[in-house]
């Protein structure tokens, strides 16, 4: 079978999949829960372009039969016209089936819609807590323009100075992980810190981990044996509550050795729900990454698992660059800091990532 034979396999199978998915929107028993709406409207919604690319591609494949056809009918000149046409349309044609190429590789980032994102302050003292939650605070104000939804899952800061040492925020939308995933990383930022009285330069560092956030039928955890409960009371400030009553919720998963902790409500099932959801992230990943480890080193590169130990970026403020180290180009960092406009950077990345992906086909 030839790799335009294995394509047309796949498209056939996304065509069927949208399909299905069209109908089980329509189902009423979807239609009263609205998760299930937003999940499978963000499937849908991704094979959407490839699918139309594919309906598109029979109708001209279709075209160039019907010319054909008439190549080699009784009419002269209908036989004459479609001399003219044919090759017109077989060229359009095949310029579609490369179109689709393109909008396929990048299709299964974006049906997932919902990813967990973790900041960690790294090297740098109070000022690295301060560019971890300056660039949280980039994250969510991108998320407000995108129409995405934010939720604080875990938050530990530093009173002292306002800054953030682990924060854990989901973020919910289309194409969530088709940006956010580039975030994976070290970010390293050099400038004056609000703490510095000699105007001195520092460089200080947070780490990004981005999670997509599987469906439960993704990730096989025997939570009754292979998971370990724990409840305590919550560590930190926060009043009477949160000292004295067990609320936080602290588990940990056997097979993989994976231990999550959440206090941040008050309420212990509140605790418990956002634990396990933040305990299958992570367990999706290490299983993720078994997999890709078996794989070729050009089919890790092109699903593009960046390694969280790995400097992605720098934000120089005394030259106003921001500089991302897959990239030759640089960007203003005035409009990615002060204005989250991230998108040139992202749009960037998956267009490379998308030439590398179509390079390994």
């Amino acid at each position: 079978m030839s790799s335009d034979d294995r394509l047309i396999e796949k498209l056939q199978t996304l065509q069927s999949q949208y399909a299905e998915l069209s109908l089980q929107l329509e189902s009423p028993e979807v239609l009263t829960d609205h998760n299930q709406v937003r999940t499978l409207s963000i499937k849908k919604a991704a094979l959407a372009p490839v699918v139309e690319g594919y309906q598109r591609y029979q109708s001209l494949l279709n075209e160039a039969a019907e010319l054909g056809e008439a190549l080699t009918g009784d009419d002269p000149e209908l036989a004459e016209m479609a001399k003219e046409e044919l090759p017109e349309i077989e060229s359009q044609a095949a310029q579609q089936l490369e179109s689709i190429k393109s909008t396929l590789v990048t299709t299964d980032d974006l049906a997932v819609g919902s990813v967990i994102l973790e900041i960690r302050a790294g090297t740098g003292g109070d000022e690295a807590g301060l560019w971890a939650r300056d660039l949280l605070e980039v994250y969510t104000r991108y998320a407000s323009t995108r129409g995405w939804t934010v939720e604080e899952m875990s938050m530990d800061t530093d009173p002292s100075v306002g800054g953030i040492r682990h924060a854990v925020l989901n973020f919910k939308g289309q194409g969530v992980w088709q940006c956010l995933s580039f975030e994976s990383g070290v970010h390293s930022v050099k400038r004056v810190p609000a703490t510095e009285t000699q105007g001195r330069v520092h460089t200080s560092t947070c780490t990004v981990a981005v999670l997509p956030e599987p469906e439960a039928v993704e990730v096989n955890i025997d939570w009754a044996n292979d998971v370990d409960e724990h409840i305590t009371t919550a560590q930190g400030p926060g009043g009477q509550n949160v000292n004295k009553v067990a609320t936080a919720v602290q588990m940990r998963h056997k097979p993989t050795g994976v231990e999550v902790r959440m206090q941040e409500s008050k309420s212990q099932a509140q605790n418990r729900d956002k634990a396990k959801r933040l305990l299958t992230a992570r367990v999706y990943e290490i299983e993720q990454a078994k997999i890709n480890s078996e794989r070729d080193e050009s089919r890790r590169a092109q699903i593009g698992t960046a390694q969280r130990s790995e400097k992605i970026r720098v934000y120089r403020y005394q030259d106003n660059i921001v500089a991302d180290q897959r990239l030759s180009e640089k960007f203003n960092k005035n409009l990615v800091i002060d204005n989250a406009e991230l998108g040139p950077i992202f749009d960037a990345l998956i267009e490379q990532q998308t030439a590398g992906r179509l390079a390994a086909l």
